[in-house]
């Protein structure tokens, strides 16, 4: 008889590139799979939500791709440029410019465009007759630049031109606009939000240079191409951001010293085309660099090409618009092409904000995750008056729906909304000037990601920096609890907005719990206020139970314990699984079950809010793979070409969907457990790298023909593991190092 037995060893300072086969080679080859393509112009921009456009962006400044092959346009934003008001209406992110291309003859032409992931470049080919235009873009990783390159294939050649345009606007607040040129040809445009009617002042510039005539026309010859600079910046990054995104250009264009910025119409200087040219190598150089490390950091490899084709698009999305630590991209990411956009595109806090970020932890993007909770902590002194004010809680924090950057609060009642909304007010979803409709739980929400991030990283840094958040968050709700009898009682707190009055609704009650944990579990780790935790902990110990009811035959969970108790679509009734984390393969079984009820009740696979977390939840629970697998890849069909979802205006909230759905399936070290492939069918093959899982784990492994390879985990802060052996299904207890690398492998015995 064969029996299994587990080895494993300990190897310290090991290579990150630790499992398989050399990880750059590797995860080029998954990614040179992953080729974007359209076939057709976008029709879907600009708009004031979601587009179907190619994407780029840095995480700072994103650029749309729009327009037929005679009329192509960039449209391009930035996350940290914003009306910035607290006032309803009043707040929210702006179109910066368009960098138009205008090829009159073109009209009619075929039209394809595709992006290479792998190192984030989008090209062009547009064929009508002997006339070919191709064209090169990307939005350089390391600069605030967007590089254009254009030539003509064949042997005729191609009338252009090229101008830098503000975007129309349809609110009342145009703000302030400049644009002009300077001595050394280089077009420019500012605009800002300066005069006394805006809270905070903001500014944005671009600044585009191009070997074009005077009025921006050329020729494109075969063998000639031309190539487009735009640089950016604005008043968060630079005292004098027109200066700073002209120096940025001439830097790239390679002039040794930056050109004056007063307005001429005169002919461009000419430049050292061979210093030029090693500029931008090495600005491409440093892209690609980029690009290849952010790859590396985590990977997997699966079967289905429409799933991790959809795996892929959404993390390159996600990296493209989040990496400013006080700036993270708005509803629709860095890609606002009309305003005003849906919902001010503000940072919803009843969700969708939240939702973007939840599959970074484990895909280990740190970088992307961190600008989530910049909001939050600017927002405390504003939660905390609400705490105060509305329940008499003091030091405690409470936050309405939507808030801005900087501490703005894009929901706050004003004249304005008293005279269009006065029954929002009447009914009770305004509260000493805040939007709240009726909902207490925004700022437990809010602890949603810090608490994903704490438990993934135990970054004592991080840690540091939210904690006061989360202590205000937890003290608030030690006190807004009404003990009765043995068990703490919710009042007055919506389920969903403007159910006003409610009860224990089911969401709160998984939110709440979490949101004591975390605050016990950071306290532990820094060493602070150790009395406080058996308050928290009595909170949690004894929080009502989930309320119950019978549906379609089966006991499922209940929205509220009194007031709604179903709802015909979102996802509320479970979100206490996730992204609360309450439930999982170690809870009591009956309970699993009413959660297992509850998902094949629901079904809600495709919902217009929150699949992101009916996904993972179903993983959680350890719902059938295959059939998770049948839903998420009607899902990943059911997609625009830049990953958006069709048929749902929201925006990149639902990249989160599909990688942190699979990255559940493959690894999870939810309930203190780390699990391999617990989730996942066993007769598909699959592998990944550096799954980062809760403990501060990197985790890489390989399923092939049914059996699981050798398995490796790096332990970042050297706590106990707990490995559910993949092999033998017992439980493996290790203590383990800080930066040490654990290999454990199956050997067969007679």
């Amino acid at each position: 008889m064969l029996k299994r037995l587990l080895l494993f060893s300990c190897v310290a300072a090991l290579p990150v590139y630790s499992c398989g086969a050399k990880a750059p080679d590797e995860v080029e080859m998954i990614l040179s799979r992953q080729v974007v393509r359209f076939t057709e112009p976008p029709s879907r921009i600009p708009a004031p939500h979601s587009v179907d456009a190619p994407l780029m962006g840095n995480g700072f400044t994103g650029a749309a791709l729009s327009g037929p092959p005679e009329a192509l346009v960039f449209h391009v934003a930035r996350n940290d440029f914003w009306r910035l008001k607290s006032a309803h209406d009043e707040s929210f992110p702006l179109v910066l410019a368009r960098v138009g291309l205008s090829f009159p003859a073109l009209e009619g032409a075929d039209y394809f465009v595709g992006q290479s992931l792998y190192d984030a470049t989008t090209t062009g080919r547009f064929t009508k007759g002997g006339q070919i235009l191709l064209m090169e873009a990307y939005m350089a990783a390391t600069e605030d630049v967007l590089v254009v390159k254009l030539s003509a294939e064949g042997e005729e050649s191609i009338e252009g031109s090229v101008v830098l345009e503000p975007a129309d606007s349809d609110v009342p607040f145009p703000g302030i606009r400049e644009s002009g040129t300077t001595l050394g040809g280089i077009r420019y445009l500012t605009r800002a939000f300066n005069d006394s009617s805006v809270e905070i002042p903001t500014k944005a510039a671009a600044a585009m240079l191009a070997q074009t005539r005077e009025d921006g026309s050329f020729t494109l010859a075969p063998g000639k191409p031309l190539t487009i600079l735009c640089a950016f910046s604005s008043n968060f990054k630079s005292d004098d951001c027109l200066q700073a995104a002209i120096e940025q250009v001439n830097t790239v264009n390679g002039r040794r010293q930056a050109q004056p910025s007063a307005r001429c119409a005169s002919r461009p200087i000419r430049v050292n085309a061979r210093r030029g040219s090693s500029c931008l190598r090495k600005l491409r150089m440093a892209h690609e660099e980029w690009w290849r490390e952010y790859w590396s950091k985590s990977y997997v490899s699966i079967p289905d090409p429409d799933i991790e084709r959809q795996y892929y698009v959404s993390l390159y999305g996600i990296a493209s618009c989040s990496r400013d630590p006080d700036f993270p991209p708005p509803l629709f990411g860095t890609w606002i092409t009309k305003e005003p956009p849906y919902w001010m595109a503000d940072y919803h806090l009843n969700y969708n904000h939240q939702a973007a970020y939840y599959a970074l932890y484990s895909s280990n993007r740190i970088e992307q995750a961190n600008p989530c909770y910049g909001p939050y902590l600017a927002a405390i002194p504003r939660g905390k008056y609400y705490s105060e004010t509305v329940t008499g809680i003091k030091d405690g924090i409470m936050l309405p729906v939507g808030i801005g950057p900087l501490g703005i609060e894009t929901t706050r009642w004003s004249d304005r909304m008293e005279r269009d909304h006065k029954d929002w007010r009447e009914n009770g979803n305004i509260e000493a000037g805040g939007m709240f409709w009726g909902q207490k739980s925004n700022s437990a929400y809010a602890v949603v990601n810090l608490a994903m991030q704490f438990y993934h990283t135990y970054d004592e840094e991080f840690t540091r920096k939210v904690y006061p958040f989360v202590k205000g968050v937890a003290t608030f709700w030690e006190n807004y609890l009404t003990l009765e009898g043995d068990r703490y009682v919710i009042y007055n707190d919506a389920i969903h907005e403007g159910t006003v009055g409610t009860m224990n609704p089911v969401t709160s009650l998984g939110l709440v719990k979490m949101v004591m944990e975390t605050a016990c579990d950071m306290s532990e780790l820094l060493g602070v206020d150790e009395a406080r935790r058996s308050v928290w902990k009595n909170r949690r110990d004894r929080l009502s139970d989930y309320p119950l009811q019978e549906k379609d035959g089966k006991t499922v969970f209940r929205y509220t314990e009194c007031g709604t108790d179903w709802w015909p679509d979102n996802t509320l009734g479970l979100q206490h699984v996730y992204p609360a984390g309450q439930i999982g393969l170690e809870s009591d079984p009956e309970l699993l079950q009413v959660a297992w009820n509850t998902v094949d009740v629901m079904r809600r696979w495709k919902d217009f809010n929150g699949t992101n977390s009916f996904f993972p939840a179903a993983v959680r629970i350890g719902y059938p793979a295959d059939s998770i697998l049948t839903h998420l890849k009607e899902y990943s069909l059911h997609t625009f070409h830049n990953g958006f979802q069709r048929d749902n205006p929201h925006g990149c909230e639902n990249w989160s969907t599909v990688p942190n759905t699979i990255n559940e399936m493959l690894c999870t070290g939810h309930q203190g457990i780390v699990r391999l492939f617990q989730g996942w069918p066993r007769n598909l093959d699959a592998s990944f790298h550096q799954i980062r899982a809760e403990g501060a784990f990197l985790v890489s492994a390989s399923l092939k023909d049914g059996v699981v390879g050798d398995v490796t985990i790096v332990s970042e802060k050297g706590r106990p593991l707990t490995l559910l052996d993949p092999w033998t299904g017992e439980y493996v207890h290790l203590e383990t190092v800080p930066g040490e690398t654990y290999q454990f492998a199956a050997k067969f015995l007679m």
